[in-house]
């Protein structure tokens, strides 16, 4: 339990620095903007496929040929489903600058990173379940790193369509605290029930694979910064991989 509460500590303390760096930075230019995204994007990918889709085949046994991938469609499909219900949050962020396109653009990213991290906190608490300290390191180590990145880039969209800075302060605060709700949800849920470990190891990979698939590669390759992201996506896959070999 003590490895969980630091757990939800770190991921609430990056997600805090990464919001006052977006406060600093509001004039972030795209090229650094889609590169950190990038790298974020690579840790991510490295996290949720040793983290989480290794050990769910692992603890699969016989079922290894399916279950895995039952969990990971579950899991994109599950996250598909909630992001429909990001339009909604465009009168209550206050977007009321700059063309309807761009608040659009704005509101359905910020939508997106916020929805998503309470199955990501899912995932880091449910990598506890495996009791492999080094899994859960590797899932933690990887969203962690991540929430710097999208902490810090949430915040200049929301300021520039119209949204005040304590408003814009309070989603970065809450998109926190979701997530922080979600890895005590994730690690009692597999306290309760061992038996669903596999799959929802696979389900909480399901869902770092479809905003990494269909949300934040798509966004770094939006600009001309596409090659420089693709680069800095393998920086960060291979900078996983060396701090998965450390912890191992």
């Amino acid at each position: 339990m003590n490895y969980v509460l630091i757990t939800a500590g770190g991921i609430a303390l990056c997600s805090l620095a990464g919001a006052v760096i977006g406060f600093l930075f509001e004039d972030i230019p795209p090229a650094v903007e889609d590169a950190v995204s990038g790298c974020a994007a690579g840790i991510m990918l490295c996290a949720a496929v040793l983290g989480l889709v290794v050990p769910s085949m692992n603890f699969s046994g016989s079922n290894a040929a399916w279950m895995p991938a039952l969990g990971i469609f579950c899991g994109a499909v599950f996250l598909s489903i909630i992001n429909r219900g990001g339009p909604k949050l465009a009168g209550r962020l206050g977007m009321e600058k700059g063309d309807a396109d761009s608040r659009s653009r704005a509101l359905a990213f910020v939508a997106a990173i916020a929805i998503h991290h309470f199955p990501e906190g899912i995932a880091a608490g449910v990598s506890f379940g495996t009791g492999d300290i080094s899994d859960a390191v590797t899932v933690v180590s990887g969203i962690a790193f991540q929430n710097i990145p999208e902490s810090m880039i949430i915040i200049p969209p929301l300021l520039k369509n119209g949204t005040g800075k304590k408003r814009a302060a309070a989603v970065a605060v809450f998109s926190g605290a979701v997530e922080v709700l979600g890895v005590f949800f994730g690690y009692f849920a597999i306290t309760l029930s061992t038996a669903i470990l596999p799959f929802a190891l696979a389900f909480a990979a399901g869902t770092m694979l479809f905003v990494i698939v269909d949300d934040m590669v798509p966004q770094t390759h939006l600009r001309s910064s596409g090659r420089l992201s693709t680069y800095m996506l393998l920086l960060g896959f291979c900078l996983m991989l060396a701090i998965t070999f450390f912890f191992e």
